[in-house]
């Protein structure tokens, strides 16, 4: 071991060593390439970001890295001494070359100097608060929230010594009410769940910046294609990679994307927590994400089609959606989204919950199931599923009504779609 670490004792006695000077400059990554294609559009990006390919064999596209330990030598050793050890290969729950090639793509799409994911969008959104606050912390957030986050906010806050107010996300006197002497966090879903309420992000930077807080956004439901909450000056966007990102429901992942320091302050979390991303869903996420900007074209045109379509029916009591002119904040989506929307819709059908079910069954496309992302369209009540741990006094008071559906709307052809819900509406009444 003097061994290993004679280069290690030489810089001390040089006066090298940063630890002691207090010199270290966090750089962007980690990375396996340098090519972060800034400057390039979209789908450039998903495409080429990130990318490994194999110098020695000359194969095109990254490959599994399915190996849970890596050798180690005296510049590791090194890395892990002066605290660099996430710049190094050492055990794949630390890093692996499969997470930093999808990291990669995705800082390069969120505009972020560095990004980590996780094995599911709740582990990253656990790590990343608890990394964040510190014992005896307070958070803003709003019950407009995905139902895990809620529970996690609402009832394991309290037991690292933390707590949690409820404001609503629209209200930025009501938000800034809440904040207390202790509050660290501002956390918010930029498009709420499910009645796709929009934040004005800007609004809360503003507040956040007045107060000295962290803003921390769950992106889930637009994605770094329709808004880059970090260029909006957050400090952590996360995201479920479950979701958009992935796009094609066969694996379950989160992300967590900002700057290189904030970074680094949450990955001894997810040591922690361990909840570290598999190299196959690594590779899965990062071949998902070539066509994440193609795919979120086609989401968004979708939704605008079908919302116009299911906003005109006369079974149709109202429809959420950003990109209609009815939506209470359409002036801010055409600010903050600039005409790119979501590729979500909820609606209230006529007859409650009772028609709202027999709707889902007679839909031959669009799929009863929950979640949503995924290329094919996936339709689901909120009461019994996403807001399900609510009671329904909570349901009532953040708008959930009798006759709620959330609907993600998948890539089908929108001729398609219209006709399908056309038939279902008319079966059922």
């Amino acid at each position: 071991m003097k061994k290993v670490f004679k280069g290690i004792e030489k810089k001390r006695e040089s006066g090298e060593f940063w630890l002691d000077q207090l010199k270290r400059k966090r750089n962007e990554g980690p990375f396996l390439s340098s090519k972060r294609y800034t400057g390039f559009s979209e789908s450039t990006k998903s495409v080429h970001a990130g990318q490994y390919n194999d110098p020695t064999t000359n194969a095109l596209g990254t490959p599994i890295f399915q190996c849970s330990t890596f050798s180690l030598s005296e510049d590791k050793y090194q890395a892990i001494s002066e605290g660099r050890g996430r710049d190094e290969f050492i055990y794949t729950r630390y890093g692996n070359p499969s997470q930093w090639s999808v990291q990669e793509k995705l800082s390069s799409l969120e505009n972020a100097e560095s990004s980590i994911v996780f094995s599911s969008g709740m582990a990253a959104i656990s790590s990343t608060l608890l990394a964040i606050l510190d014992k005896g912390s307070h958070v803003v957030s709003s019950r407009d929230i995905y139902g895990g986050t809620y529970n996690f906010l609402y009832e394991d806050l309290d037991r690292y010594g933390m707590s949690v107010s409820f404001a609503s996300p629209t209200d930025i006197e009501s938000i800034e009410a809440a904040i207390q002497e202790n509050t660290a966090v501002l956390y918010f879903e930029a498009l709420t769940n499910p009645l796709l309420k929009l934040i004005d992000i800007e609004e809360i930077v503003k507040l956040g910046a007045k107060y000295n807080l962290r803003v921390i956004i769950d992106n889930t439901f637009l994605t770094p294609y329709n808004c880059k909450p970090l260029d909006l000056g957050v400090d952590l966007v996360v995201n479920s990679a479950t979701k958009y990102l992935n796009g094609h429901s066969d694996l379950i992942g989160g992300t967590v994307s900002g700057s290189r320091k904030l970074i680094d302050r949450i990955w001894p979390q997810l040591l922690k927590n361990g909840g570290s991303m598999d190299p196959h869903a690594c590779f899965l996420l990062e071949r998902s994400l070539k066509t994440f900007a193609l795919r979120m074209r086609a989401h968004n045109a979708n939704a605008l089609d079908l919302a116009n379509y299911l906003e005109h029916h006369p079974r149709i009591k109202k429809v959420y959606y950003p990109g209609l002119k009815s939506h209470k904040q359409h002036e801010l989506a055409k600010t903050q989204l600039k005409g790119k929307n979501s590729g979500m819709i909820s609606f209230e059908i006529e007859g409650g919950d009772e028609k709202a079910h027999a709707l889902m069954e007679h839909l031959k496309l669009a799929i009863e199931a929950t979640s949503l992302g995924g290329v094919e369209s996936l339709i689901s009540l909120p009461y019994n599923t996403s807001q399900a741990s609510l009671t329904k006094k909570q349901q009532e008071k953040i708008g959930i009504n009798e006759g709620l559906i959330r609907l993600s709307v998948g890539i089908e052809d929108i001729e398609d779609l219209i006709r399908d819900f056309k038939q279902a509406i008319e079966q059922i009444f």
